[in-house]
């Protein structure tokens, strides 16, 4: 049981140390970049979730994209389309009026996703270029670039 504990306590670490640990404090102040509009950015990672995140996301990770001159965020939950509204100053960030499609979608990931992107209120960037999505300084969802911007 102890063995199982301490793989478990190990594991989370590793997965948890891969968008924050030092990164974290070092991220906080760091440049909000402004050519982070019309990327798709792929969800990395999530916290305080209770099941892994390969099985929260088994198929398709969830991603985002943002539209400063409409100040709307768009994107895909795993399962559903969703869209809404965002308002940025500096560091600062918060969603709202986000409507999804509603294709029936199996698990919690879904609601994992949406329900935190509703807690966060800070973004920031990590040394590797990732988008942090944090709750006042402590990362909450990491997310990667995946494409060039959109025209």
């Amino acid at each position: 049981m102890k063995k199982k504990a301490l793989v478990l306590l190990v594991i989370w670490s590793v997965i948890f140390s891969a968008c924050s640990s030092s990164k974290t404090k070092e991220a906080i102040p760091a440049i909000v970049k402004s050519d982070f509009n019309n990327f798709i950015w792929e969800l990395e990672y999530i916290s305080e979730i209770r099941v892994s995140f390969e099985r929260l996301y088994p198929e398709k990770k969830p991603f985002i994209r943002f539209n400063a001159a409409e100040s709307q965020f768009s994107g895909n939950t795993s399962c559903n389309e969703y869209t809404g509204k965002y308002t940025k100053k500096e560091n600062s960030i918060e969603f709202s009026n986000a409507i999804k499609t509603m294709i029936f979608c199996e698990g919690s990931g879904e609601e994992t996703y949406l329900k935190m992107l509703g807690k966060v209120n800070k973004m920031t960037f990590d040394r590797e270029d990732k988008l942090l999505l944090l709750i006042d300084d402590v990362p909450m969802m990491c997310f990667k670039k995946i494409n060039k911007p959109q025209s």
